[in-house]
């Protein structure tokens, strides 16, 4: 498992780590800077790049789709089930997928910030659980709660939600206690490490890197520049 030691923010005070500081808190993310782990909070405009490199992404039975395998459009999501810039951008990127009906497969990659998010990992295989029995509607529904839910994230919760949505709950127990899914989650993080992801939501839309939580204007426009692209 990835981890770090958290800094304190107080410990930034020299002039570049002032400006630094700054860049972050211009993006809307929870990241990780030389070491160190920041809160991050507001947003920017995501700037447009005339050729923007494009991660190719191999989309397998493992991953948790949601939508059409054959949209036009895929969104790889990383994100963390306790960051609050996730659970602010959650809601942006459910209505494009909801406004783009079956012009869209968007796709679920963990990445919990695990050294600032105690309960990210274990939220992310309990998701996980919740997938095994009712698939990947499953688990995108168990999402949206945890999210809703994500000031109270805990055991006695993911049973709760578990629970609602019909599960065998002997299997469920059995399938967190043993922590089925932990390589599964940690392999998602270590690949977006690989990416150069250092905070969540990180986000590709048709390979292209979407970072911080950006307004829902900003995500629409480049789904319709895609999409003209591919007439």
């Amino acid at each position: 498992m990835i981890e770090q030691k958290l800094h304190q923010f107080r410990y930034l005070y020299t002039p570049a780590a002032i400006i630094i500081s700054a860049f972050i808190l211009a993006i809307g993310l929870d990241v990780r800077v030389a070491g160190q782990d920041v809160t991050a909070n507001v947003s920017e405009n995501q700037k447009d790049a005339e050729e923007p490199k494009r991660i190719d992404f191999t989309i397998t039975d493992e991953d948790q789709v949601r939508g059409n395998s054959n949209a036009p459009i895929t969104i790889v999501e990383f994100s963390d089930f306790e960051c609050p810039y996730c659970q602010r951008f959650h809601p942006t990127l459910k209505r494009i997928f909801e406004e783009y009906d079956g012009k869209i497969r968007w796709v679920y990659r963990h990445f919990p910030l695990t050294s600032i998010h105690v309960n990210a990992q274990p939220a992310a295989e309990a998701a996980e659980c919740v997938g095994e029995q009712k698939g990947d509607e499953g688990f995108w529904k168990f999402g949206d709660v945890l999210f809703e839910h994500q000031k109270e994230l805990g055991i006695d919760v993911y049973r709760k939600l578990a629970g609602e949505q019909g599960v065998d709950m002997n299997k469920f127990n059995a399938c967190v206690a043993s922590r089925k899914y932990q390589q599964k989650v940690e392999n998602n993080q270590k690949e977006g490490i690989g990416l150069g992801i250092t905070g969540t939501p990180n986000s590709y839309i048709n390979g292209i890197s979407v970072l911080g939580a950006i307004p829902y204007e900003e995500v629409k426009a480049m789904i319709e520049k895609e999409l003209e692209g591919k007439k």
